[in-house]
């Protein structure tokens, strides 16, 4: 595979759900390594503002932000477009975004259900149909997908069901397409967290969690953010349709 320093040294990354949490950790490493990062962020424009500000005070970075909902094609395509317009290419895609509720199964409502493939998988299929002809015609580009820890033993899970028939999809549709992009020097993994502590409101039942955890604390977003990195560099050119879960041992 080339390496993503290409005849343009800019490294460009395009990441869905980049104004807080995991994806702003990822933005905001990428920025300070001299990438140029695009985000896309639905509610959260306080927090795209904040991003934004901070990307452009690291030296050869730029930063560009826009309020999207990628699970509309047409609005995927269209931010993929835009970035294309502004930089030339894409060299990495990182579908971070991905809500998450807690509802029993027999309680779920049809909105609840729906949104939950709508968010979460049909994202990364969007997203990545808009990216790949560009890295096609490159030969080379890194994709990395988020599911979520133990997606891949298929349990039952009776209080997150579609979300986690979501991210198991995640990781068949990751499989699939590292396949299919592979012989034009694409790869597309999977990166699966457990229990991060994204200093959100549950960061209390976190602490209680952490009890069940083999490795004895929850994850922080930098656990997650330097595994990311990793499979956006050069050392990883060979790991291709790889499952990589950031959980401390915890579902083993």
């Amino acid at each position: 595979m080339k390496s993503l320093a290409g005849p343009d040294m800019r490294r460009v990354a395009l990441i869905t759900g980049g104004a807080r949490g995991i994806g702003r950790g990822i933005a905001l490493d990428l920025a300070g390594r001299g990438w140029s990062v695009a985000f896309c962020y639905r509610t959260s424009q306080e927090d795209a503002q904040a991003v934004l500000a901070a990307i452009r005070q690291c030296p050869d970075a730029e930063g560009y932000a826009v309020q999207a909902d990628v699970s509309d094609p047409s609005v995927a395509s269209a931010f993929v477009a835009d970035v294309l317009v502004r930089w030339g290419h894409v060299d990495a895609l990182v579908n971070c975004a991905g809500p998450f509720h807690r509802v029993g199964v027999l309680d779920e409502t049809p909105e609840g259900w729906r949104g939950m493939f709508a968010n979460n998988l049909d994202p990364v299929f969007y997203m990545t149909q808009a990216v790949a002809p560009g890295m096609i015609e490159r030969g080379r580009g890194r994709i990395v997908n988020f599911g979520m820890a133990n997606a891949d033993k298929l349990g039952a899970q009776p209080d997150i069901t579609a979300h986690y028939i979501a991210k198991v999809g995640v990781l068949i549709l990751t499989r699939t397409l590292a396949r299919t992009l592979a012989v034009h020097g694409i790869t597309v993994n999977a990166v699966s967290p457990g229990f991060i502590d994204t200093n959100s409101p549950l960061a209390p039942e976190l602490e209680s969690t952490a009890k069940r955890i083999p490795a004895g604390y929850v994850g922080a977003v930098e656990d997650v953010v330097s595994t990311v990195r990793f499979l956006l560099s050069d050392e990883a050119r060979y790991i291709n349709g790889a499952n990589i879960v950031v959980s401390g041992g915890w579902g083993l």
